[in-house]
């Protein structure tokens, strides 16, 4: 799982996936967006291998992986899809969990990410009833403490080299509450630990936001990710009724899809040792991964239950997974090289920075507004201005946050931010550049702005200190601040500076 992604924007909950859940290597990771989000599989290996009999070839040799496919698995009503075949699946009709395909995983409490849950084997846990696979969450005593029990499963016995993964599921809701979709390679050390071996992350929702769904990967050293966002806008949420979640996985390329809709893209990442080359791409995805399934409770992305949290409908439902393939995939791939955002004709790097554009801020062109963590707040353009009104103040600095991505960063430049601000009453805001590809790390360090009733403009320096970034974020982070004010934004301007 992942990390404050403040978004990635969030949307970012940035919102961010950074992460996801699971992290190679027994290091505790933080999540949610702007935080890595990863939830940690196997602190070793090999150690829960069990009785699976998979081999997985070294992906070193994988050229044309699978050259033969193996024979079509038999299925009746199962969509198909063009140019792949159905490799494995499991519709959960029968009385129990399919024990040739899956592993029930047993975690104690704090495990990762500073997570509540103890995982068991016990039926209240993992479950199957009417035909889907049943994720149960529950709150009891222990020691005169609040303990909770989960459920997790993994089919490590049927990792695979590339495809498409569809699964149908519902989440619950609920602060606290922390369902996923992910994938973690078979040898989590062929590369490294974890953020080194890669993770992927289908789907990621927090039980107080059940509107949004979020799609990460994490690989590298330092620790980098890419997270996409999809948030319901029609007043339903993702606990209201099945949703498809799925991803294309090739070789070059990962797709992220909700309901057959594409939501992000990604082919450009890496691995490395801190200080090292990088390996040669595409690892680490170029090896076996395997599906996970879990319901997590609490947490350093989510935080942790509180009293209206109501654990009697704390399940995680899946209806099926499915996994396809292709006959075969060329892995005679070529990283891509990065494009960099031109500066407007006047230099400044920020688009619409004089908002005389009154542009949607949902999407991820220019400005983005962003809430995560109960932030409440609109934002509006208006009269050559970002109007931002908040209601509630939510949980942390970037629960109320405004950005805009795509800011080119080159190592030993000179950048310049100037911007114009006031309030409704004093208060302060921070302001940062950021690396949403990148953990989430500061090129600009976040400085604590002092606004006042009266416009006045605040100019700041620094020099890019890191490698080339063509992905860096400016942000404005509105959130936790003590104060609920109105901010009033104007001529907002980042320029390289000799």
């Amino acid at each position: 799982m992942k990390r404050h992604a403040r978004a990635l924007g969030i949307i970012c909950c940035l919102l961010l996936a950074f992460a996801g859940l699971a992290g190679c290597g027994t290091q505790d990771v933080n999540q949610g967006p702007n935080q890595e989000v990863s939830q940690s599989p196997t602190p070793d290996a090999t150690q829960d291998a069990g009785n699976d009999t998979t081999v997985q070839p070294s992906p070193a040799q994988t050229t044309e992986q699978p050259s033969t496919p193996p024979k079509q698995v038999e299925a009746i009503d199962i969509p198909q899809y063009e140019g792949y075949y159905l490799l494995w699946h499991d519709e959960f009709d029968g009385d129990s969990l399919n024990k040739d395909i899956w592993n029930i995983e047993t975690r104690r409490p704090g495990w990762t990410n500073n997570e509540l849950q103890e995982y068991t084997e016990s039926p209240e846990n993992v479950f199957i009833r009417d035909g889907k696979l049943v994720l149960k969450a529950i709150k009891t005593q222990k020691n005169g403490k609040d303990y909770y029990t989960s459920g997790k499963v993994n089919a490590r016995k049927k990792d695979f080299l590339y495809g498409k993964v569809v699964v149908s599921a519902k989440v619950p809701k609920g602060k606290g509450l922390w369902p996923a979709i992910w994938m973690m390679p078979t040898k989590e050390n062929y590369y490294g630990t974890w953020p080194r071996c890669g993770e992927i992350d289908i789907m990621e929702i927090l039980g107080n936001q059940p509107h949004i769904t979020y799609a990460t990967v994490h690989y590298g050293e330092p620790h980098a990710q890419q997270q996409g966002v999809k948030a319901l806008t029609d007043g339903t949420t993702f606990a209201d009724d099945f949703h498809e979640y799925s991803v294309e996985w090739e070789p070059g390329e990962i797709r992220f899809y909700v309901d057959g809709e594409l939501i992000h893209t990604v082919n450009d990442w890496f691995t490395a040792i801190r200080g090292g080359p990088e390996k040669p791409y595409p690892a680490p995805f170029d090896q076996n991964f395997y599906v996970q399934l879990n319901l997590a409770v609490g947490g350093n992305w989510p935080g942790n239950p509180d009293e209206t949290t109501d654990f009697s409908k704390a399940e995680f439902e899946i209806d099926y997974v499915r996994v396809y393939q292709k006959p075969y995939y060329d892995t005679n791939v070529k990283k891509p090289e990065k494009q960099f955002r031109e500066p407007l004709e006047d230099g400044n790097l920020i688009y619409n920075g004089d908002f005389a554009e009154a542009e949607e801020l949902l999407d991820d062109i220019n400005w983005k507004f962003l809430l995560f963590q109960g932030g409440e707040a609109t934002a509006e353009i208006k009269d050559g201005m970002m109007i931002i009104k908040t209601r509630n103040q939510g949980a942390v600095d970037y629960s109320v946050q405004l950005v805009q991505a795509d800011l080119p960063m080159y190592k030993g430049k000179n950048y310049r931010i100037t911007f114009d601000a006031r309030a409704s009453e004093p208060r302060n805001m921070i302001v940062c550049v950021s690396a949403p590809y990148v953990n989430y790390s500061r090129y600009f360090q976040d400085t604590q702005v002092s606004l006042s009733t009266e416009w006045k403009t605040y100019t700041y320096e620094f020099t890019m200190k890191e490698k080339d970034d063509n992905n860096g974020r400016l942000e404005f982070n509105m959130g936790n601040a003590g104060s609920t004010a109105d901010i009033y934004i104007r001529n907002v301007r980042v320029e390289i500076i000799e």
